[in-house]
């Protein structure tokens, strides 16, 4: 979402201007006309391109239940002129419509949606929760009573079944059928309501859902059924299925609460997340007094007092006060952190201890959290290839279910119409095509969901397939395998130059680039400021940088003077000479030579060679590729375990390299610091950036990790691995599942309710075999 810090008014009159009037089902053009003020576009959606006219937008969509109904969905909303993309996952029940405002308006498309029968909210709706709670127990009350008028049917039929003949009356029989249709009607009318108007929406529509099969399942038991307790003498004879009608309603019913609590599991984490951000922050005024404003009224530099128990409101500094804050949901760090003057604070994470004052840096998109929140609905809206295939096939497959009942029905109709009538309504139960339209995508969202708690966020699902194959991986040194802090340990300049003149020019010129070594030199310099340093400030122009190499720039040594070309970076940027030393070194030239070295330390990461073990230990090939001088890659290579290395690499270089391992047949797969690593990030087939500075909505990785601990590369490598296992094992139960069934309900073997057992059990069972990803990588990466 564009901003995130919208007042809980706002973000509820927002939501409601996306769902129908109480008691309509498609709302007038009115209901949606303040969506089209473009002020309150920013509270919905962002803007993807830099005149603002191409806007993005997140939502959930309600009244989803397979993958057809996103299929109907994306037609509905791709018809719309000026509509240029639509996407909806029926595992998450998110979607992303992309809207040019130059020809359409959000009314346009949201109503779109509301004709096909759908309801749409805003992603970050603060009701998103209380709705869901309301229809979670909406579901329950229509369970209870499928379940409590289910067994008492089936006490009403047990006699039937076991008593010897003459051993009841007609009258007896009778008495019980007619109390079974009874006690039916509360199931019927109550509890298979949302299955009925499902199906009359898709009539409407001519569309097809899952509904529209499991509802003529529903409605042909129920009139046969009555058929034979009013008219025991007509086509269909005195027998009567009450009991197999009510098990299957309760048997579904149970499939999908057990379905939608699971999958709340996943989208509530999302939500959690998403509604982090406080409405209102106390902002301190002139006269050092502080008033309550709404978060969205903040701007850069503004001083804002959070309390306890309060989220931060945006990425800024601490000037006062020492607290703790967590920042758990944001990074995976699961210990809370001290904060105190001078520490970086973001928003979204929770003031635990006590009241601070800081100093507003970042809002809306600037933030880490939003660039977060992004990246995670990307990912929840992104469909893999195999559930874009499975999506494919759900509405030729509901197609064919109908078709198929019908020639099972018409092939036992001649021999006996009340067996063809079940066979009909069996196969049209037992083919819902649920299992395989969420084996792929839930799989997928549970593994995502279980990086995300690590700080671990997935950009594409589709890279957690292409993790899985992955043997070769490829790491970067600085602010990779080493910590992402350098400092200067000392410096050498020409001599007969002014050491402080030319820190502050090094210092200048760093202060252009967010590159590890730049910034070391950049926090040096500003240590080492003191009165009557030189002022660089309109003296220096022209600077450039050379992705991994260094900097260059045109410098007035003196006013009236010509400028001169100054490089800092790399000695062979420079085009300098260096006596060999293992450590990295700065250089800051000119035409002549030398001017200044810097020469800096870099640390190991605690965890590198745990993480570069537990690699190899997976049968993966980890390699070092370093823009640093040779003596030094061979440093941390030997520090790692790590024997294949390379120093000295420009970006170009390393593309090279990995090029080169992928035309060998290998899946290669990069760890970068973000900063200087973008072509060779994009060219991998699976990529990971590190490091909490760097831009994520400009990153080219596929993951992010904003834990920055390496050993959590080794698991998403694990976890991809068991991921791709699961989906193959969800495929192959709904394959076998379908297999077995499909010829058995067409051969008069498979009673309704056993059918209705069965599609429930098929969609549950992929479910939490797919939960099972979530539990595994939480034990196994737990503190």
């Amino acid at each position: 979402m564009s901003s995130f810090a919208i007042p809980e008014a706002a973000r509820a009159d927002a939501g409601a201007l996306v769902r129908p009037p109480s008691g309509q089902t498609t709302p007038s053009r009115t209901a949606w006309q303040v969506l089209d003020d473009e002020q309150e576009w920013p509270s919905f959606s962002k803007a993807t391109d830099a005149t603002g006219q191409v806007w993005e937008s997140n939502l959930i969509f309600e009244g989803m239940h397979c993958a057809a109904c996103a299929i109907s969905i994306e037609d509905a909303v791709k018809k719309v002129p000026g509509v240029l993309s639509a996407e909806v996952s029926a595992a998450s029940h998110r979607g992303r419509v992309v809207w040019s405002a130059q020809q359409v308006k959000p009314s346009q498309w949201a109503q779109a949606v509301a004709e096909v029968g759908y309801t749409t909210l805003p992603a970050n709706d603060a009701s998103l929760r209380a709705r869901r709670l309301a229809q979670s127990r909406r579901e329950l009350w229509r369970w209870l009573v499928a379940g409590l008028c289910m067994m008492q049917v089936m006490m009403y039929a047990t006699p039937a079944y076991v008593a010897l003949p003459g051993e009841m009356t007609a009258e007896m029989a009778s008495l019980l059928r007619w109390a079974s249709w009874v006690l039916t009607l509360p199931v019927i009318l109550f509890s298979c309501g949302p299955f009925f108007t499902a199906a009359w929406r898709d009539l409407r529509q001519r569309s097809i859902s899952m509904d529209l099969p499991v509802a003529l399942g529903m409605g042909i038991t129920f009139v046969v059924s009555t058929m034979g307790t009013f008219e025991p003498a007509g086509i269909f004879g005195r027998e009567v299925y009450f009991d197999s009608l009510t098990m299957f309603v309760f048997f579904l019913l149970t499939g999908r609460w057990l379905e939608a609590r699971l999958r709340d599991r996943t989208a509530g984490a999302l939500e959690a997340l998403s509604n982090r951000l406080p409405d209102s922050v106390e902002r301190q005024s002139a006269d050092g007094s502080y008033q309550r404003v709404a978060v969205r009224r903040l701007v850069v530099g503004d001083v804002v007092r959070v309390l306890p128990g309060e989220s931060f409101p945006a990425d800024g500094t601490v000037i006062s006060g020492d607290t703790m804050a967590d920042e758990a949901l944001l990074t995976g760090e699961s210990h809370p952190l001290p904060k105190q003057v001078g520490s970086g604070v973001i928003a979204g994470s929770h003031n635990l201890a006590a009241a601070i004052l800081m100093r507003v840096e970042r809002l809306g998109n600037q933030t880490r959290f939003a660039q977060i929140v992004a990246l995670m609905e990307t990912a929840a809206v992104e469909k893999p290839q195999l559930a874009l295939l499975a999506d494919r096939m759900a509405k030729p497959f509901l197609v064919a279910v109908l078709l198929a009942a019908g020639a099972a029905g018409a092939f036992w109709w001649a021999r006996d119409p009340a067996h063809a009538v079940m066979v009909a309504v069996a196969v049209l139960i037992v083919t819902c095509p649920c299992a395989l339209s969420l084996a792929t995508p839930t799989a997928m969202l549970a593994a995502a969901g279980a990086m995300a708690r690590r700080g671990i966020l997935v950009r594409r699902l589709q890279a957690i397939e292409a993790m899985a194959q992955v043997d070769t991986l490829v790491f970067d040194k600085t602010g990779t395998l080493t910590s992402d802090t350098l400092e200067v340990k000392s410096v050498q300049v020409r001599d007969g130059r002014d050491q402080s003149e030319l820190i502050s020019l090094a210092g200048a010129l760093a202060q252009h680039s967010l590159h590890p070594a730049s910034r070391a030199v950049s926090a040096f310099a500003q240590t080492r400021a003191a009165s009557g340093q030189s002022d660089w400030t309109g003296r220096i122009s022209d600077v450039r940088e050379v992705a991994g190499q260094g900097m260059s720039a045109l410098v007035h040594w003196h006013a009236g003077e010509s400028a001169h070309e100054v490089r800092l970076g790399s000695a062979g940027f420079g085009g300098v000479q260096l006596p060999g030393s293992d450590t990295m070194m700065v250089v800051l030239s000119d035409a002549h030579g030398v001017l200044a070295s810097f020469e800096l330390g870099e640390q190991l990461r605690d965890d590198a060679r745990a993480a570069v073990a537990a690699l190899q230990r997976a049968g993966v090939d980890v390699q070092l590729l370093s823009g640093d001088v040779p003596a030094a890659a061979a440093r941390i290579a030997a520090a790692t375990g790590i024997e294949k290395f390379r120093g000295g690499c420009t970006p170009q270089d390393k593309l090279l390299a990995l090029q080169q391992a992928q035309k060998s047949g290998h899946h290669v797969a990069m760890v970068g610091d973000g900063l200087n690593d973008g072509p060779v990030l994009a060219g991998a087939h699976v990529s990971f950036a590190l490091g909490r500075a760097v831009p994520l909505a400009q990153a080219q990785a596929d993951f992010i990790v904003m834990s920055e601990r390496l050993l959590d590369v080794a698991r998403a490598l694990l976890l991809s691995r068991r991921t791709l296992r699961v989906v193959k094992q969800n495929l192959l139960w709904a394959a076998v599942y379908n297999a077995i069934c499909v010829p058995a309900a067409v051969l008069g073997w498979l009673p309704a309710w056993l059918a209705g057992l069965g599609m429930a059990i098929s969609s549950v069972l992929v479910v939490l075999n797919a939960l099972r990803l979530s539990v595994g990588f939480e034990m196994e990466g737990g503190h």
